[in-house]
């Protein structure tokens, strides 16, 4: 009995340490909380200098700096700035979102929901060693992007509703709205085709809505085939190059990267790869998400795609994730 109480004592006092190196305001939770602050995907890493030089550090990098696949470059998910633990004070305290790094006596994690400030999201993990650490942070790496990503997302799509733009359009032809900023303007509205386009410096950011038989993604079970014979004929009839007799195509070089997800509680396909206009030198990155309506007896089929030559693309396809991610049914 007394064996069991000490190690119940003990779990407890470690428990206790990882509430306490996120504690804020006295532990007032009704005291007032400042507007957070910081860009998209950037995330604060509160840890050591020496942790952050070592085995800890490069883990946190490998899994929170992994390169965002489908780009036609290397690009981390997230910026990390680290932040010494005596700095982690004041303004420091106000991003978005962070993670925190501490000693204790038993390996440990926490979810911190507007510690510092609102909204805020904060991941707090705490071991009795480096590797009790990276082991917290390996076994739970899934759990802690989702949480980020859709932190993010929520962030995005607050922001872009301070000026929507209408899709009343969307609704109509293709039973399905979602959130887009009115910075886009429909470029082609056509046999419920649609094409929505934004202008950037130095090239432009695209958005694609239609839909297809279920069979045009099914058959023959190669859904990758199928996306891509798909994307390289809507290309053909609706993508035109800059010069003539030349179009949109899905880039031949590279296969494109396939997941499974959902979108507003429905099956969907994601794909992502690299697009480039056949007989002419354009490409950048895609994203396909090909839904699956049994009801209608269809795949919606909603793209992005983005122009940015020699420049960063991450931010420009996480606000196309973003927007796509948001449809919605309505029928």
């Amino acid at each position: 009995m007394h064996s069991l109480l000490h190690r119940f004592t003990k779990v407890s006092l470690s428990f206790f340490l990882l509430l306490s190196i996120i504690a804020c305001n006295d532990g007032n939770d009704s005291a007032y909380k400042a507007e957070s602050s910081g860009n998209l995907n950037q995330l604060n890493i509160v840890i050591s200098n020496e942790e952050w030089q070592g085995e800890v550090g490069e883990t946190i990098r490998d899994i929170f700096a992994e390169d965002v696949s489908g780009l036609p470059q290397q690009e981390p998910k997230y910026a990390l700035n680290q932040i010494p633990p005596e700095a982690f004070s004041g303004f420091a305290r106000k991003n978005r979102t962070f993670l925190k790094i501490e000693n204790a006596e038993r390996p440990a994690h926490k979810i911190l929901i507007d510690s510092f400030a609102k909204p805020q999201v904060g991941i707090a993990i705490a071991g009795p060693d480096s590797q009790s650490i990276i082991n917290e942070l390996s076994s739970n790496k899934e759990a802690f992007l989702n949480r980020l990503e859709t932190t993010e997302l929520k962030e995005k799509r607050r922001r872009m509703r301070k000026a929507p733009n209408k899709t009343e359009v969307l609704k109509k032809s293709l039973g399905f709205t979602m959130l887009f900023p009115s910075a886009y303007r429909y470029a082609k509205q056509k046999e419920n085709f649609f094409w929505m386009r934004k202008d950037i410096k130095n090239g432009s950011m695209e958005l694609l809505a239609y839909e297809v038989p279920m069979s045009t993604i099914e058959s023959g079970g190669d859904i990758i085939a199928n996306v891509i014979k798909m994307r390289d004929s809507v290309g053909e009839r609706h993508i035109p190059g800059p010069n003539e007799d030349t179009h949109m195509i899905t880039e031949e070089a590279y296969a494109p990267y396939l997941f499974e997800t959902e979108i507003d509680g429905k099956f969907a396909y994601e794909i992502k790869g690299t697009w480039e206009v056949k007989g002419f030198f354009m490409a950048g990155p895609f994203v396909t998400y090909a839904i699956k309506d049994e009801k209608n007896d269809r795949y919606l089929i909603l793209e992005g795609f983005v122009f940015k030559p020699s420049s960063s693309k991450r931010q420009q396809m996480f606000e196309i994730e973003a927007i796509l991610k948001s449809a919605e049914f309505t029928d």
